[in-house]
């Protein structure tokens, strides 16, 4: 992508379709003149005079308990320097929008026009009744130590500076482990830290507090080693100065065992990391571009460990991993600061949790074939589920045994699962897809490329490395759009019914037809088909010419499934092709199925279904939970309808044994866990978390996930081809960009997918 379409695409993102990135969303209902009243006058008098009793109600009757502020002068913004307040607010409310989306904690960004520490302080106090916690961001050092230091002292809820905080424990956690995977005592270890800003004087810190010494840690700033023969250091750095006489970067890094790099790109050199120490650990975490560069590094040394800021390499150093779950776990427990009993006990989480076994969601998400603790893998990457469950009851134990506790935790399995449960509007299912299509793109055919949004949508899945598309249409409209959208890539485009094309449409015809001859198909009809779009893009599917195809944004449906079934046809086994929708809720992703093709299908086909839904389930990296819908519970009517759907689950525990599926049961019934645990204990879904519905008709599923798209808040992915052949997925008609480029990574998923399976196929007969 050129820097000038990067640029503008950012800025529409940020203004389009409202300003900003954050909202404001009510949680009481407010239909009613009475829903009203309560929540404003005259009923807001009530909890108003109970807090006015006791102020702790403010906990009980607000959103104090589960609010963060996120607070900057925007004096050291990113790597834009000091930019001021205003111009630092889209930083802060992605800042908020991470709290949000990995820790369902609410955020005000509030922008302070000071570079006074009095005043900022001052501020920051005047405003603190109203959160639970303090979030400082994106502040010059050294006015930061300051600043944290007293509003520690001053405010008796959490506060912590996470440009400081937040690197340090996660690299804190990374060293712990690769020492470990080094076999080497932090006591002894020699470490060079190049950087003395706010991160590097808080990861020295903390390293202290594990072990490691200062007669052996070298600091440097942007003039040199920090020694105490230098007059201008400033009392951080007076902190760490040493009195060996070494001057440069090179003498320091000469039997350094660590290096830790929070400065710039490209200071370190291959010759600099030869003269390393035995197994040297390096963590090059200048952002973008790391003091070196990680590919250039383990060519230099194959004993190195390494971790960078990337999330292009392994071990990225990524504060994501620690802000959102340690401000959870403070307030959670109502803690009156953050302390380093707090700190440590998430470094430790974090390091544990890297050496346990990792959930075949993760591995899939990451297009790992099994991530094990090693070189390669010294911290959790930042989209495992199981963070959430970890390291905010790590930091709430170490909150409670350190005294700093309002509101202890009883009942820790009950804590568990209520985290869990706010993850529930977790929608990052998305950019886990699109993560794993990156890790083995594959070329996909986009059959209606002469169309804006769908240019669009190739473009952005070439951009972003989830797919190598092939274009068809008309050529000449494609290139005059590429240069209106400043898409500059040397891309396939094929125009099918160019003379160019006579060779290849007469290959797939000859093919096409020897598919269909005994189907009414001549030679000739065969070869006025291929002059069509989405029959050549199937063919080109089919022959392997291309490894998935994307279609339907112009053309309804049924047009589109019809030549795909034609020339692909299904996979093996599969009587009935389906769909199912991927609808992500606030309860966390569900599918539904069939949303589109079988009209009435019999109990047999819904097994199928059942099946084939169950494989794109695991697909996702989820285990499939589903649950056989009808208007009816277990036998409560001897309807043909509901008789259909319970033969079909008969079917389903009989020759899938090991699936976790049941009914016919009503949809309430299966979406309320409790409902159903009280209900119908004797169900294979009760203590489960259903997150596939199989409807017993078309009518049912597609008003269902139409119905739920249009809710606020629940997007749609789909509909999802289901048991064909080969990876062929169609767009809604008017699919938007979005959904189109979503639709594209389940295509290379489903290729990836169907390879691996022939891939296993011929191993098991060679």
């Amino acid at each position: 992508m050129s820097k000038q379409s990067r640029r503008r695409e950012a800025l529409l993102y940020h203004a389009k379709p409202r300003p900003g990135k954050i909202q404001v969303v009510p949680t009481k209902k407010y239909a009613s003149q009475r829903d009203l009243s309560l929540a404003y006058s005259p009923g807001v008098a009530e909890p108003c005079l109970e807090i006015d009793k006791d102020v702790e109600n403010v906990y009980k009757y607000t959103n104090k308990g589960n609010l963060v502020a996120v607070i900057s002068n925007g004096t050291a913004v990113l790597g834009l320097g000091n930019i001021g307040p205003e111009a630092s607010k889209p930083v802060m409310e992605g800042k908020g929008l991470l709290f949000k989306i990995f820790a369902d904690i609410d955020v005000f960004d509030i922008e302070i026009d000071t570079e006074d520490i009095d005043s900022f302080i001052e501020t920051v106090k005047n405003i603190a009744p109203t959160f639970g916690g303090i979030n400082l961001e994106d502040i010059k050092a050294p006015e930061a130590f300051e600043i944290e230091r007293r509003l520690k002292e001053e405010l008796q809820i959490p506060v912590m500076h996470d440009d400081q905080h937040g690197t340090a424990i996660i690299s804190a956690a990374a060293l712990l482990n690769a020492l470990e995977l080094a076999e080497k005592d932090i006591s002894k270890v020699k470490i060079v830290i190049s950087g003395a800003g706010a991160a590097a004087v808080s990861c020295t810190r903390l390293y202290k507090a594990f072990g490691a010494k200062t007669e052996h840690i070298v600091m440097l700033d942007s003039k040199g080693v920090i020694r105490t023969d230098r007059n201008d250091l400033s009392e951080e750095k007076k902190e760490f100065a040493t009195s060996r006489k070494i001057d440069t970067l090179d003498e320091a890094m000469k039997d350094a065992d660590v290096f830790v790099g929070l400065s710039i790109a490209d200071i370190v050199t291959p010759k600099m990391l030869k003269s390393m120490a035995p197994h040297p650990i390096v963590f090059a975490m200048a952002n973008p571009n790391p003091e070196i560069a990680y590919n250039e590094a383990v060519k230099t040394r194959n004993d190195l460990i390494m971790a960078t800021g990337r999330s292009d390499h392994p071990n990225q150093v990524n504060n994501v991993l620690g802000f959102p779950f340690i401000f959870r776990g403070a307030l959670d427990v109502r803690a009156t600061k953050i302390n380093e009993a707090m700190k440590m006990a998430a470094v430790k989480a974090l390091a544990a949790l890297a050496k346990e076994p990792v959930p075949e969601q993760v591995n899939i998400a990451y297009g790992e074939t099994k991530l094990n603790f090693g070189r390669d893998y010294i911290i959790p990457k930042p989209f495992d589920p199981r963070l959430i469950a970890t390291v905010p009851p790590a930091v709430a134990k170490a909150a409670i045994e350190s005294g700093v506790a309002l509101s202890p935790i009883k009942d820790w399995d009950k804590y568990e699962d209520e985290l869990y449960e706010r993850m529930g509007s977790d929608n990052k299912i998305i950019k886990l897809l699109l993560d794993r299509a990156r890790s083995n793109p594959k070329k996909v055919v986009f059959a209606e490329a002469d169309h804006l949004d769908v240019l669009k949508a190739a473009q952005i899945v070439y951009e972003e490395g989830v797919a190598l598309p092939i274009l068809l249409g008309r050529k000449d409209v494609i290139k005059e759009l590429m240069h209106e959208l400043e898409f500059e890539a040397d891309i396939e485009i094929i125009d099918p019914k160019l003379d160019e094309q006579t060779e290849q449409r007469n290959v797939y015809a000859q093919k096409y037809w020897e598919r269909r001859k005994r189907n009414g198909v001549t030679l000739f009809d065969a070869k006025r088909l291929m002059r069509e779009r989405n029959y050549y893009a199937a063919m080109m599917v089919n022959l392997g010419d291309a490894d998935a195809m994307v279609s339907g944004y112009a053309r309804s449906y049924p047009t589109v499934v019809r030549p795909v079934l034609e020339t692909i046809g299904k996979f093996d086994g599969v009587d009935k092709v389906a769909t199912t929708n991927l609808m992500l809720t606030g309860r966390g992703p569900l599918f539904i199925s069939d949303t589109s093709i079988n009209i009435n299908p019999t109990a047999k086909e819904l097994a199928n279904i059942a099946q084939m839904t169950n494989y794109t389930v695991k697909m996702f990296g989820l285990n499939p939970v589903i649950a056989m819908i009808s208007y009816a519970n277990f036998g409560s009517s001897k309807d043909p309808q509901a008789a259909k759907v319970r033969e079909a689950v008969s079917l389903l525990h009989h020759s899938n044994p090991d699936m976790i599926v049941d009914g016919e049961i009503q949809a309430d019934f299966a979406l309320n866990a409790t409902m159903l645990k009280n209900k119908f204990p004797f169900s294979k879904l009760a203590g489960q978390k259903v997150n596939a519905l199989v409807f017993p008709n078309l009518d049912a599923a597609n008003s269902n996930y139409k119905m739920l798209k249009e809710q606020k808040g629940i997007e749609s992915i789909g509909p999802i081809m289901l048991g064909m052949k080969k990876p062929v997925h169609i767009f809604q008609l008017g699919a938007s960009v979005e959904e189109m480029v979503n639709m594209t990574a389940i295509a290379v998923v489903d290729a990836q997918q169907k390879e691996k399976h022939e891939k296993d196929k011929k191993n098991r007969h060679p």
